[in-house]
């Protein structure tokens, strides 16, 4: 989706209310288009811990106009599912990074935790995560 009013509409679709009630956490995921306005911006946000992190903002339920609490995680999970068309973990992220020089500083190749295969998914572990648009 576009724009957080649509996933508000959809929110509304799926558990009643008012736009108005479910704005803030779908504004809360695309924030970071503030650093970058193009599909990367969901690296921050967009998967697994950013639906905790949102639920410990925004507290486990929020109350709908229609006197209904309403699970913030599902709200969370909802927007993440509508945008990618399922839910990634951050590690699903953080394989598409390309590991620059700048990034080892510090860690030397054979040191404690580097591992040089990290940019490349692990044969047989998942299917490829599907290109972002």
């Amino acid at each position: 989706m576009s724009h957080c009013h649509y996933h508000a509409l959809s929110s509304v679709r799926r558990w009643g209310g008012n736009p108005d009630d479910y704005l803030p956490l779908h504004q809360w995921f695309d924030e970071s288009k503030k650093i970058i306005a193009d599909p990367r911006h969901r690296a921050l946000r967009h998967h697994a811990e950013g639906i905790f992190l949102l639920e410990t903002i925004f507290g486990v339920t929020i109350r709908n106009s229609d006197g209904r609490d309403i699970p913030v995680r599902l709200v969370g999970e909802q927007h993440v599912a509508e945008d990618l068309g399922r839910i990634p973990s951050f590690a699903d992220w953080a394989r598409l990074i390309q590991p620059m020089p700048w990034i080892l500083r510090g860690n030397p190749a054979g040191s404690p935790g580097f591992d040089p295969e990290l940019g490349a998914p692990v044969p047989g572990s998942r299917d490829p995560i599907p290109a972002i648009a």
